[in-house]
């Protein structure tokens, strides 16, 4: 039965992000309900934790692609690019001191 509810709870979350407290009253919910003890509800409210924890990872990372490919399309640099290239500008001009004396 807990395993039943656990599963229609953590597919109902999805990529939702439960606050600590909105957490804690949907625990509290469910112990009332379901006749949980305080440990069901505990290990309960860790897996939630946990899962939400998973999605905002997920969801960050995918973020980071879009906004990577994004900038590339735009043709928009990265720092390790930039600096690259400030280096190599540097180099040359110091090339084109060095041939002017």
């Amino acid at each position: 039965m807990l395993e039943i509810v656990e599963k229609t709870l953590l597919t109902g979350i999805g990529a939702l992000a439960l606050t600590q407290k909105k957490a804690e009253e949907l625990i509290d919910d469910l112990k009332k309900r379901m006749n949980l003890t305080e440990e069901e509800g505990k290990k309960l409210l860790e897996k939630l934790q946990d899962a939400a924890k998973d999605n905002q990872q997920k969801l960050e990372e995918l973020a980071r692609d879009e906004v990577k490919k994004a900038c590339e399309r735009i043709g928009v640099v990265t720092v390790k690019e930039f600096e690259k290239l400030q280096h190599k500008v540097e180099h040359l001009e110091k090339q084109l001191k060095a041939r002017e004396k």
